[in-house]
C-alpha cells in the first residue's frame, strides 16, 4: 500500500515536505520502543479524553486483551472523567485500576497519562491529536489515535513526523479509521481493484445526520474549558464536520483509488439552520467536488441538521457497474453480495473491536502496526475540503500539503484561562466563517 502524497510521489518525498516545519527536537530519542511493563503480562493503558469515543476505545482494548489494565485517565472536565471511570469499573472491575491520583484534568493532563501507561488511547479534541501523538511516541508509548488526526496542515506535518518516529522506534500507531479492518469493505474494494466495475468514473460520498454530541455549558467552567468540553462544535478544536465525519468516507475513497490523492477540490457550505451557543462556530452543511489526475471526480456531502433525510454511504461508479462499498455489494456486469457476517452482528464482526484485537496482538508479538501510510492523507483530504468550504476558494493538494497554516491558537499554548479565538455576540451566538470573505491559506 503506497503512502499518501500526490500521484507518483514517494513516501520519502512526502515526508520531506510534511515534516519541514516540525522542530528537529521532536525527531530525537530513537531508542527502541517498549512493548509493555517489563517482566509482566500486564499492559497498562491510559485514556486521553473521557468522552464517548475514548470510553468505547477503552472497552475495546480491555475486551481485546485480558492483560490490559486501565491505569490513568485525563479530560478537560473532572466530573465527566469520574462518571466514565465509574461506568468502566462497573463493567470491568478486574481491569480498571484508576485511583484518584491517576485522574487528571486540564489542558496538560495528557502528560501524566503518557507517563503512567504503556499504551495511550487518544480521542479528545482533534486539535490536540498531533501534539499528544508526538508526545506519546517520543516517550516510547504505543498509540491508538482517533480521527481526524489533525485539523490543519501544520498538524498533519506533526502527525507524519510522529508516524515516522514510531517506525524507527518499533512502536504501534493505530488510526481510528476502522474501515480498513472490516472484512466486508476489504473484499468489496479488492473486487473493485480486480476490475469488477471496470474503470472508476466517479465516487459519491455522503453522510447526512443530526448534530453530533452536544454538551451544554456547565457552571464553573472558564470559556476555554466550556468550548473544549463541547469541542465538536468549535472549528478551532474539531476542524468542523468535513474532517470529523466525512474522513471515513474519504479514507474508503482513497483506498478505492489505490491511495491516489486529489489534485484539487472546491466546495460550498455554511450555517443555515442551527443557532444558539451550543452549536458553536461550525457550519451545518457542506458539499464538495474533488478532482483526481485520472479524471475521476469525487462528490462529497455532509449535513448536521435534525429532522432531515439521513444517509451514510460510499458509492463507486465504473464503466461496467456500480459498487456500494458501505452496503458491500456490486451491481452491473458483475453481480455480487458480501456473504460474511454483517457489521456489528457480533463483537467479532465489529471493526472497532477488530482493530484493537490487531493492535494488542501486534504489541505482544513485537510486530508493530503503523497506520501512517494512509491516515495523514485521508485526513488532509478532509482538511482541504473544509478550507475550501470556509473560504469559497478552490484548494489544491500542493497548496494544502505544503502550507504551515494552523487554526489559532497553537495547541501547546492552550490553557483554561486563555481567551478563545471565537466569542459570543450580544445574542449569545458565536460567529462562523464567511465564504468569499474568509482567508485561511
Amino acid at each position: 500500500m503506497n503512502d499518501p502524497g500526490t500521484p507518483g510521489t514517494s513516501r520519502r518525498e512526502f515526508l520531506r515536505t510534511s515534516t519541514a516545519a516540525v522542530p528537529a527536537a521532536v525527531l530525537t530519542g530513537l531508542a527502541g520502543g517498549i512493548g509493555y511493563a517489563a517482566g509482566s503480562d500486564t499492559i497498562r493503558v491510559g485514556m486521553i479524553g473521557c468522552g464517548g469515543r475514548c470510553t468505547e476505545a477503552a472497552t475495546q482494548a480491555m475486551d481485546a486483551d485480558k492483560g490490559v489494565r486501565l491505569v490513568a485517565m485525563a479530560d478537560i472536565v473532572m466530573d465527566r472523567l469520574r462518571e466514565k471511570r465509574a461506568q468502566l469499573h462497573a463493567k470491568y472491575p478486574e481491569q480498571v485500576s484508576v485511583d484518584d491520583d491517576h485522574c487528571f484534568a486540564g489542558f496538560d493532563a495528557y502528560k501524566h497519562v503518557i507517563e503512567s501507561a504503556d499504551v495511550v488511547l487518544i480521542a479528545n479534541a482533534a486539535k490536540f491529536h498531533p501534539m499528544h501523538l508526538m508526545a506519546a511516541v517520543q516517550a516510547g508509548k504505543h498509540v491508538f489515535v482517533e480521527k481526524p488526526h489533525a485539523i490543519d496542515p501544520a498538524g498533519i506535518k506533526v502527525v507524519m513526523a510522529a508516524c515516522e518516529l514510531a517506525r524507527q522506534k518499533n512502536l504501534c500507531v493505530l488510526s481510528g479509521l476502522q474501515s480498513r479492518f472490516w472484512p466486508g469493505y476489504r473484499e468489496t474494494i479488492q473486487r473493485i481493484h480486480d476490475g469488477a466495475i471496470g474503470d472508476i468514473v466517479a465516487i459519491q460520498e455522503t453522510w447526512l445526520r443530526a448534530p453530533y454530541v452536544l454538551y451544554p455549558r456547565t457552571p464553573g467552567l472558564t470559556e476555554a474549558e466550556y468550548q473544549a468540553s463541547n469541542q465538536y462544535h468549535f472549528h478551532w478544536l474539531s476542524g468542523d464536520d468535513v474532517p470529523q465525519t466525512l474522513i471515513h468516507n474519504f479514507d474508503r475513497a482513497k483506498w478505492t483509488m489505490r491511495e491516489q490523492t486529489p489534485i484539487r477540490c472546491y466546495g460550498m457550505g455554511g450555517r443555515s439552520t442551527l443557532h444558539g451557543e451550543i452549536y458553536g462556530s461550525v457550519f451545518d452543511h457542506h458539499g464538495m467536488v474533488y478532482e483526481f489526475a485520472s479524471g475521476v471526480r469525487l462528490y462529497a456531502f455532509c449535513r448536521t441538521i435534525p429532522d432531515c433525510y439521513e444517509e451514510n454511504s460510499s458509492v463507486v461508479l465504473g464503466t461496467k457497474g456500480r459498487a456500494s462499498v458501505t452496503a458491500t455489494r456490486i451491481d452491473g456486469e458483475t453481480s455480487w453480495r458480501y456473504s460474511g457476517p454483517r457489521m456489528n452482528s457480533s463483537p467479532a464482526a465489529n471493526p472497532y473491536q477488530i482493530e484493537h484485537v490487531e493492535l494488542f496482538k501486534a504489541i505482544r508479538s513485537g510486530n508493530p502496526i503503523n497506520s501512517g501510510s494512509y491516515m495523514a492523507g485521508s485526513t488532509l483530504m478532509g482538511i482541504m475540503g473544509q478550507i475550501s468550504c470556509y473560504t469559497g476558494k478552490a484548494v489544491t493538494w500542493d497548496q494544502v500539503s505544503t502550507s504551515d497554516f494552523c487554526y489559532p491558537p497553537r495547541p501547546e499554548t492552550c490553557s483554561k484561562d486563555m481567551e478563545p479565538p471565537v466569542k459570543r455576540n450580544a445574542e449569545g451566538i458565536y460567529p462562523v466563517f464567511t465564504p468569499g470573505v474568509t482567508k485561511l491559506l
